[in-house]
């Protein structure tokens, strides 16, 4: 039996406007199959992703075929295009759903609007993968204390496995490091001077073209990523979107207003004022920072690298792999220490749920539970056996042939292959962890991941006595693991008050921060001093003294 709560919806107006806007991703419902009949017959799911998808080419690509050719099911999908709070709140506000859904932070609004069936019968009954999978952490798939539901498979999050890729920190080109000398970078000054040192020889490329410093995405959400999250991460405090977690209290502070981040932001600011910051970086678009990527010109990124992914690939694909980038564990000073990868645990909050529109919701729990089996995990991360793979005295291995394209080839090789394009559909073991046959589920281990490297990122390790990046970043052993898992993931109801504080204090924090790195530096302090006034009178206090409550109920729900 199939459990719904909460399914008489509290938006009961639907707008013809909103239906109208809906009509690409509303649910034209799973074709009529028994669940007791062909578990591979075909059939047609509707789902809607919060996430961007340019690859997505309809399950078309080899990983894909092989998904549908094993359950028979193939997804009619919508991805978000900007802003996906505005979908996701039309789509709830519309009550007529796509029968699978991620809404990422906004799982709240469906399940406000009755939205979301209770998959705790369909996993007992339907799902042996998944509470394989998940074994003791199901406890974390509940909702809240107050409400025990699972409604959504934690896809963002892997179970188990350990960090061996460095992905984040700060970049530079390799060709600037190795013109340096290859110096020791673990300060914001050590970063900087690797960057003046280049420009300062080479103020244009070998066209003429100006190179850039630095240069930052600042295009809606991305500011987060690149401009405001690096003001944490260079002061000592993990990833936890946009607040500070207090270890021990679990009292919760907006980032902006804890110590270092005042002289995070000045550095920007000296650094967009003795032109070492590009000009460019709170007007480009997204798709201009990528292509100033793919240049060639610009020396560091403060990103993460699936966030310049594309533009690099471009710069592998030209052979200009001296203008890629090594990833640093650069803080504000050395009185901090880099927690950058500090565990989280397993993370639930955010994953893929089915709606009360879906037709057959057996056979939509039985597809997420293939997507969780050792089977469907190794065609994601590998492929397809004989052809992006094969297995040599028991070891799964890449072909030269196959390996040299991933590198060099990678844009091309991935829309074809599929492979890494389904992680966020379905549960999944992390980096590390190996399965029945002894081989890992992922291709992110120490030996496989250099294989990934350029000759450049290897040239540049071994003169740092490294063999991968994270050998350049402290361990995650040296720090507890995180209670609370990554606040960023926490849903807070729509009705509670601090989601309006929330988006008053961002739509001030997008403004003023950039206006103090774009301001002279005599004016900095005075409006570095009114955006914390500004937040003050927003209620950021109240924001956190509520917030406060949510991580406190997730550590006794998760912990307890």
């Amino acid at each position: 039996m199939v459990k719904s709560i909460r399914n008489i919806p509290k938006w009961s107006v639907a707008l013809t406007l909103s239906l109208s806007l809906l009509a690409g991703c509303s649910s034209e419902g799973a074709t009529n199959v028994s669940s007791s009949g062909d578990e591979t017959a075909p059939v047609t799911f509707t789902f809607f992703g919060a996430d961007a998808n340019p690859n997505w080419s309809n399950m078309q690509d080899d990983v894909g075929k092989e998904i549908t050719k094993q359950t028979g099911v193939t997804l009619n999908a919508e991805f978000a295009m900007s802003d996906p709070s505005q979908r996701l709140a039309l789509i709830a506000a519309s009550g007529d759903y796509p029968d699978l859904i991620s809404p990422k932070g906004d799982l709240d609004k469906l399940i406000d609007a009755g939205a979301m069936l209770d998959l705790t019968d369909l996993i007992e009954e339907h799902a042996p993968n998944l509470k394989k999978l998940f074994g003791d952490e199901m406890k974390r798939l509940r909702y809240s204390n107050d409400d025990p539901s699972i409604y959504v498979i934690p896809t963002y999050s892997a179970i188990d496995g350990v960090n061996f890729v460095a992905g984040g920190g700060f970049q530079l080109q390799h060709r600037a490091v190795k013109e340096a000398g290859y110096p020791e970078i673990k300060t914001l000054q050590d970063y900087e001077n690797v960057i003046r040192n280049y420009l300062e020889k080479h103020p244009t490329d070998e066209n003429g073209n100006p190179n850039i410093g630095m240069t930052l995405n600042a295009d809606d959400w991305h500011i987060q990523i690149t401009v405001t999250n690096p003001a944490a991460e260079t002061t000592g405090k993990s990833g936890d979107g946009e607040y500070y977690i207090d270890p021990e209290t679990y009292e919760a502070s907006y980032h902006f207003r804890t110590e270092g981040e005042k002289e995070y932001f000045q550095w920007l600011n000296h650094m967009y004022n003795t032109g070492l910051l590009d000009k460019e970086s709170f007007v480009q678009k997204n798709d201009q920072y990528l292509s100033k990527v793919a240049s060639g010109r610009v020396i560091g990124l403060t990103d993460v690298d699936w966030g310049y992914a594309d533009g690099e690939k471009a710069l592998k694909a030209a052979g200009k792999n001296d203008q890629t980038y090594g990833h640093y564990s650069v803080m504000l000073s050395d009185q901090y220490k880099d927690n950058r990868y500090q565990s989280t645990g397993f993370m639930a909050g955010w994953g893929v749920g089915i709606t009360v529109d879906c037709e057959d919701p057996v056979r939509a729990i039985k597809f997420l539970d293939y997507l969780a089996s050792d089977e469907a995990q190794v065609l994601n991360n590998w492929g397809i056996e004989g052809k992006h793979y094969e297995v040599k005295d028991g070891t799964r291995v890449v072909p030269a042939e196959v390996q040299e394209r991933i590198v060099n080839d990678n844009i091309a090789f991935s829309r074809e292959s599929g492979i890494g394009f389904y992680t966020n559909l379905g549960a999944h073991y992390g980096d590390g962890v190996k399965d029945s046959t002894g081989n890992y589920y992922t291709k992110n281990f120490p030996d496989q991941i250099v294989e990934n490297y350029t000759d450049a990122d290897k040239e540049t390790l071994k003169a740092y006595g490294a063999t991968t990046w994270m050998d350049l970043f402290p361990n995650e052993k040296e720090f507890p693991a995180k209670p609370w898992g990554a606040v960023w993931n926490i849903s807070v109801p729509s009705e509670d008050e601090i989601n309006i504080i929330s988006s008053k204090v961002k739509d001030i924090t997008w403004k003023q921060i950039p206006q103090a790195i774009m301001a002279k530096p005599e004016e900095f302090e005075a409006i570095w001093n009114e955006y914390q006034q500004m937040l003050i009178d927003a209620g950021v206090e109240k924001m956190e003294q509520g917030f406060t409550k949510y991580v406190q109920d997730r550590v006794k729900l998760w912990n307890e």
